[in-house]
């Protein structure tokens, strides 16, 4: 198994794909590691040694490249989601962001709307998102949400229920501004640590679930996606964006 996860690992660092290759290498230096405890040949411990500390070397200077990259502002992760692909809950592709220090969050997305407009859930995700930012690590204390108005009879409700979510947030500390626009068109989340985060669909990835009773209808990592595109940037210009 590490021997397997350092191959994939170098096929992505070959590829350039350096956030993800250096997270196989440090699965696969683990299992490797693990691999030497258990061998009692000396001499295969050796060559195990030499490699480990080959890849230690390059995981290292993989960090610091991406370490660079972000301090210049340059620093670029696509994800793409496939259809019908589970295991991309909210935690699984920002929690790796959400550092200590962030305290404030702009969302912006045209369609967080009413829960019953055609098959979306677009509340209900806005909500578990929000849910995501008060369970932590970070402390947020503000969130910024940039959205459209409901076109048709669901704006009362889309409204409604954004304030219930405002009054909600309001009792963990969290302060909730709530903006809407006619002309925004982009979906886009930012932090103030400096990561930015496009999702094609913005937070309306997740397909609408077979029954109120089906399996991935309240864990999200378990829900079918729609197809769509992630990118991660980070940028120490967020706030000015």
């Amino acid at each position: 198994a590490g021997a397997e996860t350092v191959r994939r690992a170098v096929e992505l660092d070959v590829a350039s794909r350096f956030q993800e290759s250096l997270v196989c290498y440090q699965e696969g230096i683990d299992l490797l590691l693990q691999v030497v405890k258990a061998t009692k040949d000396e001499a295969k411990k050796h060559r195990y040694r030499q490699k480990i500390s080959e890849y230690m070397t390059r995981a290292e200077d993989i960090k610091k490249h991406v370490e660079k990259e972000k301090r210049d502002g340059k620093y670029h992760k696509q994800i793409r989601i496939e259809e019908n692909a589970t295991g991309f809950g909210y935690e699984k592709l920002f929690l790796e962001y959400l550092t200590e220090i962030v305290s404030e969050v702009w969302v912006e997305d045209p369609y967080i709307r009413h829960i019953h407009q055609a098959s979306r859930y677009s509340l209900y995700n806005f909500l578990r998102f929000c849910e995501m930012l008060v369970k932590g690590p970070c402390k947020v204390k503000t969130i910024h949400l940039l959205t459209s108005y409901d076109e048709g009879s669901g704006r009362s409700q889309q409204i409604s229920g954004l304030e219930e979510i405002q009054q909600s947030l309001r009792n963990y500390g969290v302060t909730l501004n709530i903006e809407f626009s006619s002309s925004i068109h982009d979906r886009e989340i930012r932090f103030n640590n400096g990561w930015m985060i496009k999702i094609g669909r913005g937070l309306d990835y997740f397909k609408k679930p077979q029954g109120r009773f089906s399996i991935g209808y309240c864990d999200f990592d378990l829900r079918p996606c729609h197809e769509t595109t992630v990118d991660v940037f980070h940028t120490k210009h967020t706030e000015k964006m």
